[in-house]
């Protein structure tokens, strides 16, 4: 592991900042901050995972999309470093940093590697924002401690027939004693593969409808068992598995919050979750313009560097100028999450116009680089790959409409 960048993460994770903008003063005196003004702690992060990504990720890239497998050594690395208890506080470990600074490491991850920031991605905006929010101390001292230190989560709750319609789902869960009995199959399940703590919703009431659905904590060895790991399209590294139970047995102290209340808990999360896929849009659509801009400017045709033909600039301006908008949507969202204002609204349209310029800034890098962009050469078609997953997990882009035209409706209606 680089030397330099396990020193900054020692920096970062031992940072005892302010928490409050240090852009306070300039409001004071009159001056907004832009989006684009960050805290000291947000910047180092930024620059700090930005070289972690380049120097320790990126050598790895290519392997891990053919092998279909995170490499151990980066997994490891990312848990040295810090980024996996991000909001986590100092006392379990973590690196009690602010929600953008988790959204600005999503996004530089993703600028090398999509595949590395989604994993990173749903383990702190799903699995640990869960154990912050909703768990017990004896539950986060157990749990959320070692998931910021050397543990992976998973975040189980589609199923077959419930992805969009989550709340349709069948996994039941029956007390017996002192503890639950949980069947059922959970499926698309980001880090099911390596993970070892599991956050299981299960239905304890069918007749109640959704108003049964409760989250659990169930660890690896009480049973739980991979029924499939998925050869995807994109973002191979990042592990999607088919996940069983069978009669899995889990103590009654391991319900996560309250009974009845899962079907709150996962709303509110996947809402702080699509600004995260929001930030690893951005960092994708910017990673495959930062790939391909080079070769435009190395190849000549017609005596010509082809990034000086006029169409090519327009071009280049077009989608560099949406990508920035993606990217202040997301930090927008973001921002308004910590401060408290509402931003449901907000963290769909981030997800949903973050996925629409990734697709078509990574569609675009290959046609800039032609034949080379078809090929394996440069790591546009990966990108390509890869930005296909945001128009679907986390909410598709129709879900993503509907929640937007639901919360625009009564300003009108």
């Amino acid at each position: 592991m680089n030397r330099i960048w396990k020193y900054s993460s020692k920096s970062i994770q031992n940072l005892k900042l302010n928490r409050s903008f240090s852009i306070t003063s300039k409001c004071l005196e009159g001056q907004l901050p832009s989006l684009h003004s960050f805290t000291e702690e947000e910047n180092m992060f930024r620059e700090a995972v930005a070289k972690f990504a380049k120097d320790v990720i990126g050598p790895k890239v290519r392997s891990m999309d053919e092998n279909e497998m995170m490499d151990k050594e980066i997994l490891q690395g990312l848990f040295d470093n810090g980024l996996m208890g991000l909001e986590v506080s100092s006392e379990l470990g973590g690196a009690e940093a602010s929600f953008t600074s988790a959204i600005v490491t999503i996004e530089e991850l993703a600028k090398v590697d999509p595949g590395v920031s989604a994993t990173v991605d749903v383990h702190n905006t799903t699995v640990q924002t869960m154990f912050k929010n909703y768990a017990t101390k004896e539950q986060a001292l157990k749990y959320a401690a070692p998931l910021a230190t050397s543990k992976l989560g998973s975040f189980c709750l589609s199923e077959a027939g419930s992805g969009s319609d989550a709340f349709a789902l069948k996994t039941r869960a029956v007390k017996e004693g002192n503890k639950w009995i949980l069947n059922g199959s959970k499926m698309w399940i980001t880090n099911s593969y390596e993970a070892d703590t599991f956050l299981v919703f299960a239905n304890v009431d069918p007749s109640k409808g959704y108003k049964g659905i409760t989250c659990f904590i169930v660890e690896k060895d009480m049973g739980i068992k991979v029924a499939k790991k998925e050869k995807k399209l994109g973002i191979r590294c990042s592990s999607t598995c088919v996940i069983s139970l069978d009669n899995v047995e889990v103590p009654e102290e391991n319900v996560l919050g309250e009974i009845g209340k899962g079907y709150k808990y996962a709303i509110s999360i996947l809402n702080e979750g699509r600004i995260g896929i929001g930030a690893q849009m951005v960092g994708l659509a910017q990673g495959a313009i930062d790939s391909a801009l080079p070769y435009t400017f190395q190849r000549k045709q017609f005596g010509q560097l082809i990034g000086d033909f006029q169409g090519m600039q327009f071009q280049m301006a077009q989608i560099q100028t949406e990508i920035e908008a993606a990217r202040l949507m997301t930090y927008n969202a973001a921002r308004r999450k910590e401060q408290g204002k509402p931003f449901i609204m907000e963290a769909a349209m981030c997800k949903l116009f973050s996925a629409q310029v990734a697709k078509k800034a990574s569609a675009m890098a290959i046609e800039w680089c032609g034949g080379v962009g078809f090929t394996r050469d440069l790591p546009v078609e990966k990108f390509y790959r890869d930005a296909m997953v945001g128009q679907i997990y986390e909410g598709t882009s129709n879900i993503q409409l509907q929640t937007i035209a639901k919360l625009l409706r009564p300003k009108y209606a």
